[in-house]
């Protein structure tokens, strides 16, 4: 039989899960986005020197 306190750690340790998981995905993201913003600067300053 699963007690109280059990679920509670169950709980617990699915949450933390999902933080670790949904921090990890917030930096590839944050990553690409720079590495979008950054290619994008340069083509503007490419058409700027043109």
């Amino acid at each position: 039989m699963i007690t109280e306190q059990t679920w509670k750690i169950a709980l617990r340790s699915f949450f933390l899960v999902l933080a670790i998981g949904g921090g990890l995905a917030g930096c590839n993201t944050m990553e690409g986005a720079g590495d979008d913003i950054e290619a994008a600067g340069e083509n503007i300053e490419e058409e700027a020197e043109d």
